[in-house]
């Protein structure tokens, strides 16, 4: 039998997370630490002696981190996720350490969750399942809408997006697209089309983020960009927490400007997510706001969780590593 090659620091790990390496590294035979903390400035001395370390999306690799990784001989770091905003990419440039990362495990899991979330907020699907569980079966208050013939609106058409664009147009949506690197060949493939960003804003009746986090995409939603909307216009994010300025999201939906929102993901999300909290005070006063909306729908960073998407994003992450230790080309390497 093989000897256990290279060692491997995990953080930020969950038994799904633990399972799904576990299995995909029989195939390489890592030797993997799994730490259920986040990888940071305080702990990033514990990553002393192992080769790669892997994070997730919460995990804070700034300058003070990769200067303590790379004294402590880390050579890689390796993302399992497809996100990178948490990464300080020119101080691990100048320490000399690559990043890679996942850039599309499975994208119909995110945009499957995306429809799920829809769903369930215009049909009232957790009020319904609550009043059901107490032996109410009153419908008052739980009228839907259908969702064919109103207007989706894609903010961001890669992978995600375009599945996303593609289940609403099986609904019988009218899609109405904007990306900064347009696929105008495929829109007009799909019979989709690509719109000004104030128009997409203007015309949405289902608003669906799946752009990444960048310095020209944050806050993208906003105070001005959601005064454009409708009504009783709904917002989607299952992409970065900080597309959406959350206080101006809570306004809105306080003046009921826009008709409600479902969001997998939070700007301020890496102190709860994850974690059980149901016995603990959160803190959060934005967070918690949110929670007390009847139009609003939370889950926690959950889009990713099947299966198959665990799966590749295992053997996608130790391939990675594999790569960079035979001194090939890394395709998934972020620059």
């Amino acid at each position: 039998m093989k000897t256990p090659d290279w060692s491997i620091a995990f953080y930020d790990t969950r038994v799904y997370d633990r399972e799904a390496f576990t299995v995909a590294n029989k195939d390489f035979l890592y030797n993997i630490e799994f730490f259920d903390f986040h990888l940071n400035a305080k702990t990033a001395l514990t990553a002393k002696g192992y080769e790669v370390v892997c994070a997730f999306v919460n995990d804070v690799i700034d300058a003070s981190v990769i200067r303590q990784l790379k004294e402590g001989g880390t050579k890689l770091i390796a993302l399992r996720c497809a996100g990178y905003n948490n990464v300080d990419l020119d101080a691990a440039k100048q320490a000399g350490l690559p990043v890679v990362r996942v850039p599309a495990y499975s994208p119909y899991s995110v945009a499957e969750h995306a429809v799920a979330l829809l769903m369930a907020l215009t049909r009232r699907i957790p009020q319904a399942y609550m009043r059901t569980r107490t032996g109410n079966f009153a419908l008052n208050g739980l009228t839907g809408r259908d969702l064919h013939g109103l207007t989706a609106a894609i903010l961001g058409t890669g992978k995600i997006g375009k599945i996303m664009a593609g289940i609403l147009s099986g609904f019988g949506m009218n899609v109405e697209l904007y990306d900064v690197y347009p696929d105008k060949d495929w829109a007009q493939r799909s019979g989709f089309t690509y719109v000004t960003l104030d128009k997409l804003f203007k015309d949405a009746d289902v608003l669906s983020l799946h752009c990444p986090l960048t310095e020209e995409t944050k806050h993208i939603v906003n105070e001005k960009s959601l005064a454009l909307m409708k009504k009783d216009a709904v917002i989607i994010n299952t992409g970065r927490g900080a597309l959406i300025d959350t206080t101006a999201l809570v306004r809105s939906l306080k003046k009921q400007i826009i008709g409600g929102a479902a969001l997998d993901v939070y700007e301020e999300e890496s102190k709860y997510f994850f974690d059980d909290w149901s016995v603990n005070v959160i803190r959060d006063d934005t967070l918690v706001r949110l929670m007390t909306f009847p139009n609003v729908i939370i889950t926690a960073h959950q889009a990713f969780l099947t299966t198959n998407a665990l799966d590749s994003i295992a053997r996608t992450t130790l391939q990675n590593i594999k790569l960079y230790k035979a001194g090939e080309a890394l395709e998934n390497q972020v620059q």
